[in-house]
């Protein structure tokens, strides 16, 4: 079985869903593998690895929308060295995932149809984020 590791830095904006479908399709392509399995992680604590739809944006804003009422900013949380923005960050990862797995087949990423790899930024400002892409199979 042959494995194939790559690390993504991407910038983000300031609490949004940044698309990176196509970067993790790259590097897929690039490893040569045909049929196994794209794991992903997401080296940060205040940002999540997302499966969702891609057709439509609304979805997006309002999983944002929805997010920003299930954890709200303005509570008085006892961690706040790095800003009132990043203790409702750490949360919304808890809640969410840094991590996903996705089969392989033919050299592509067998993501439904709908369906995109987000990363979601969950602090007001932007980063740089590192995500791992490792591909394993034949």
């Amino acid at each position: 079985m042959a494995q194939f590791q790559q690390i993504l830095r991407i910038p983000t904006q300031g609490k949004s869903l940044c698309t990176v479908t196509n970067h993790v399709q790259t590097v897929v392509s690039s490893s040569g593998i045909k049929t196994g399995l794209c794991h992903l992680f997401l080296r940060h604590t205040s940002a999540s690895l997302l499966i969702q739809e891609n057709a439509d944006p609304d979805v997006l804003v309002d999983l944002n929308n929805f997010f920003a009422k299930l954890v709200p900013e303005w509570e008085n949380y006892v961690h706040s060295t790095e800003g009132p923005d990043d203790m409702p960050a750490h949360i919304r990862t808890a809640l969410t995932s840094t991590s996903e797995q996705i089969p392989i087949g033919r050299g592509q990423l067998l993501l439904g149809i709908w369906q995109g790899i987000y990363i979601w930024e969950h602090r007001e400002r932007g980063s740089q984020r590192e995500l791992v892409v490792h591909v394993s199979g034949d």
